[in-house]
């Protein structure tokens, strides 16, 4: 692989890779179903994209669209009803939304071929023509469309969430100490423990059985240890400062120097490092509750 092809495959990793909301749940699905299902029916109707041979109709056309766009509502709704079970949402990202995509425009092309009958006067209905011919509409159709949509609720969440950002007050006066902040933390290995001056914490980062403590001082300390961050919460939970932002990273409120939105949820820029760290959008009302208070 020669330096040009690495240097495109880095960054196209890099987009398919990044984070991107998950909104197929809740009233967003009815919205996204509604918003679809309209805009079908005026797209087809008023501009006839495709041939129209009304010899074949068994109806009249504006029924035709309204079926057509039955079918699109019909599965979003139950193709993203089954993906509650899955739990997905803080690990969503670009290369996930767009299989899902071309995956539920594939499921709706096969479906429409499969409704030909009920609606066309066609011996040739049936055939391997007509499923490419309604796949392919789709997909040219389908992308207009998520283009469309997914642009104009990137743009919601994010000045939505950016506005949020903008109201929250970081507070001069820190939560109450507790009187000890030096706390001692016990590992997975006996001889690992440890004691955390949660002074000096900034936040710990999962990494599978293990976390990334990061710690400043005159420059900034990571140390790692046998811990998952689940159990590291668990015995910092009597501080009320330090929260749980995202499933990867549990922070110091007390070193948060400001909050930044975008269509994820936010981002925290810590004092003294430049990395910024994650808040999920189902953390968002509880740290809003939080960190006014910080």
């Amino acid at each position: 692989m020669n330096r040009g092809n690495s240097v495109f495959y880095n960054k196209m990793k890099l987009f398919l890779f990044q984070p991107y909301p998950f909104y197929y749940h809740g009233k967003n699905l009815w919205i996204i179903g509604g918003l679809l299902f309209v805009m079908t029916i005026l797209f087809s109707y008023l501009f006839e994209p495709f041939v129209v041979y009304v010899p074949e109709h068994k109806m009249d056309y504006f029924w035709i669209c309204v079926i057509h766009a039955s079918i699109p509502f019909v599965i979003i709704c139950c193709f993203f009803l089954y993906t509650k079970a899955l739990h997905i949402g803080e690990n969503w990202n670009v290369g996930r939304e767009m299989f899902l995509i071309s995956t539920f425009l594939l499921v709706i092309g096969i479906a429409q071929f499969f409704i030909r009958d009920f609606i066309y006067n066609n011996p040739n209905n049936w055939s391997w023509r007509y499923l490419y011919e309604e796949i392919r509409n789709t997909f040219l159709v389908g992308s207009l469309f998520a283009i469309f949509l997914t642009s104009l609720n990137y743009n919601r969440l994010n000045i939505k969430n950016t506005k949020r950002a903008n109201a929250l007050k970081l507070s001069d006066n820190a939560i109450e100490e507790l009187k000890n902040s030096i706390v001692r933390i016990e590992t997975q290995v006996k001889s690992d423990d440890f004691t955390l001056n949660l002074d000096d914490f900034l936040f710990a980062k999962s990494d599978g059985n293990y976390v990334e403590i990061y710690l400043n001082g005159d420059k900034i300390i990571k140390v790692i240890k046998r811990i998952t961050l689940k159990e590291l919460e668990s015995t910092l939970k009597h501080y009320p400062n330090i929260f749980k932002t995202h499933r990867s990273f549990l922070v110091n409120l007390h070193h948060v120097k400001s909050v930044i939105g975008n269509a994820q949820g936010y981002k925290l820029e810590i004092i003294n490092f430049d990395e910024k760290i994650p808040v999920a959008r189902n953390m968002i009302q509880d740290f809003d509750a939080l960190i006014s208070n910080v």
